[in-house]
């Protein structure tokens, strides 16, 4: 064979291979292209320590390693992936293929799963009530209620904020993912009884916090299409970022040969239970942040040796930092609701109207949930606060043989059973504090939270405030639309109430008779639970841990009080804010006010 002969044979070789190679990839993401969305997402198990010239795409080192792909964590990596090197690792899945979490009409079924591989991770605090934790690409955003309003101007200037950069950073969110909902029947009865009963001026459609009634934004478009921040990770420079879902961080890796603990990577396993460990580039600047959660930052600067010294050493967990702060200070913001049955179907809807009261409370509502075909059929009922009218089985009795039970009846049970909403009050940042404590060594486990709810007299007084602001509303002509309420209707109501709130709190008798009693019985979660790594105490307020170099919380755990009626557009707005800081940090304001990463309009 000649010289050009053999040049020709291995050139038309190498593009036949070539071809090949790509339509098996092609096929490889033809199938999982839904699961998978992005070309920068793959599963935690294809990372590899070898060099950016292996197929894994990237270096073992990375300018940031981020801990958790959730409602902070997405939009921080999307920004800080403009400039620099970012690994983003998510414990859960992703949400673009799940039904479960896509589509509003399957909300309740999606925190009613809990099989392992499920969107959200059940917790029951020690309080008794029935919690859940998001365990999923997307974060909180993945299994909420949507409902999408900023913070107020007094909050912010509370925690020290660039208002400038707030404005702009929520912009950016707003712009992607948030849209002005479709006011259902049931969302605008509540409205009007809202105005009737004086929870006045009305602010109409805004995501500004006011003081009134007002319409807010969604993450579900017009189609009741979910959209996470998982999305906002399609502004992200693809050629910077690299996410791994299934990882599970194992523990932050310290090097503690200096004087002051340095973060220098961590240790995770893949969905196969195999271990690895990635760590963050040579440069002083490069940094382990951790955005897990509420939950999951304070507990992973337990499991990594940052917490209260006599906790730790009862695990054998060698002490990098001793801080009596770490998974103090934990807060739910209490919630009580009342179910007002329908002679006829509702239409579903979310959270879409809010009275932002001058109690202390806010009211909101959702309605229409369980009476599809198949989640009639789904347990939710024993364990679900949107469809649990019908759980009347004592806490002590709620065993499996009993839930199966529950289930084998539900299935003859009329869909008309199902029909109506529900009220909701919710106390706006409670005064009661408790406390986060590992369980065991086990990072798939949920530690022990303890919400301590009502234990301040003042959290108690705003909820009976609530019930009452809630009576006033069934007894409005607004709602007649729906139910015929009296004083006599109103106490059945809550005694029906009484029994469909699912938590493990042992009820009382006389609950309608004392409202204090109610309220204490009734009590559930609306998923605002924050703290446990407060600002100045154990970060500052650039989210840097303190006593330790290199690491970093920005989640809503750093929170003193939830933001707004509903955190989540704020706890993605820090996300974003904090990756703008660190970028005019690192390049200097004016080269960074000439990137796209910071153009928030």
């Amino acid at each position: 064979m000649t010289l050009i002969g053999g040049a020709v044979f291995k050139f038309l070789f190498s593009s036949l291979l070539w071809i090949i190679t790509l339509r098996i990839s092609l096929i490889k993401g033809e199938e999982n292209s839904g699961e998978f969305r992005y070309p920068f997402i793959k599963p935690a198990s294809s990372f590899s320590p070898l060099p950016s010239s292996a197929t894994n795409g990237g270096d073992k080192r990375f300018d940031y390693i981020i801990v958790g792909g959730g409602t902070a964590g997405c939009p921080l990596a999307a920004t800080l992936s403009q400039n620099f090197s970012v690994l983003l690792l998510e414990r859960g899945g992703t949400p673009f293929a799940n039904p479960n979490v896509t589509f509003m009409q399957n909300f309740h079924i999606s925190l009613a799963d809990t099989s392992p591989s499920s969107a959200s991770q059940r917790f029951i605090s020690t309080d008794g009530v029935i919690n859940s934790r998001a365990r999923i690409l997307g974060g909180g955003t993945s299994i909420n209620a949507g409902f999408y309003t900023r913070a107020s101007s007094s909050f912010i200037r509370s925690v020290g904020w660039d208002s400038k950069l707030v404005q702009e950073s929520y912009s950016w969110i707003e712009k992607q993912i948030v849209h002005r909902p479709d006011l259902m029947p049931w969302q605008r009865a509540i409205r009007d009884s809202l105005l009737e009963i004086g929870i006045s001026p009305f602010n109409g459609f805004t995501y500004d916090h006011k003081y009134g009634t007002k319409v807010g934004g969604t993450i579900f478009d017009r189609f009741g299409r979910r959209h996470t921040a998982a999305e906002l990770l399609a502004s992200a420079n693809p050629g910077k970022l690299h996410v791994l879902v299934h990882a599970t961080v194992l523990k932050i890796v310290f090097d503690t040969t200096g004087k002051t603990p340095r973060a220098v990577g961590v240790i995770f396993k893949d969905e196969n239970g195999k271990q690895h460990e990635a760590l963050i580039s040579m440069g002083p600047r490069s940094e382990v942040i951790v955005s897990s959660g509420a939950i999951g930052s304070p507990q992973l600067l337990l499991h990594s040796g940052i917490g209260p010294k006599t906790d730790l050493e009862k695990f054998n967990i060698p002490v990098v930092l001793d801080n009596e702060f770490v998974g103090k200070g934990m807060s739910d913001n209490p919630m009580n609701t009342i179910f007002v049955p329908t002679n006829t179907p509702v239409q579903q809807s979310l959270i879409q109207t809010v009275g932002i009261t001058k109690l202390g409370v806010y009211i909101e509502a959702s309605s229409g949930f369980g009476q599809s075909s198949d989640s009639i059929h789904w347990d939710h009922g024993i364990v679900s606060a949107e469809i649990g009218q019908l759980s009347t089985i004592p806490p002590k009795q709620r065993t499996y043989e009993a839930i199966q039970s529950y289930r084998r009846i539900k299935k003859n049970l009329p869909r008309e059973a199902f029909m109506g909403g529900f009220i909701l009050e919710k106390i706006a940042n409670p005064l009661s504090k408790g406390q986060l404590r590992l369980l065991n060594t086990n990072v798939d486990d949920n530690p022990l939270i303890t919400f301590n709810y009502f234990s301040h007299p003042y959290d108690l007084q705003r909820c009976v405030d609530g019930i009452r602001v809630m009576e006033k509303i069934l007894r409005s002509k607004h709602f007649t639309n729906f139910t015929q309420c009296d004083k006599k209707t109103v106490e059945k109501l809550l005694n029906m109430s009484v029994h469909a709130n699912v938590n493990l709190i042992p009820k009382h008798i006389n609950d309608t008779k004392s409202l204090e009693q109610f309220c204490k019985d009734t009590v559930i979660t609306i998923w605002h639970y924050h703290g446990g790594c407060h600002t100045d105490k154990v970060v500052s307020r650039d989210y840097e841990v303190l006593g330790v170099e290199r690491l970093r919380v920005v989640d809503g755990s750093t929170f003193a009080d939830s933001p707004g009626t509903n955190p989540q557009a704020t706890v993605m707005m820090l996300g974003r804010y904090m990756g703008v800081k660190i970028l005019r940090e690192r390049l200097g304001r004016a080269a960074g006010e000439n990137n796209p990463a910071f153009i928030g309009d």
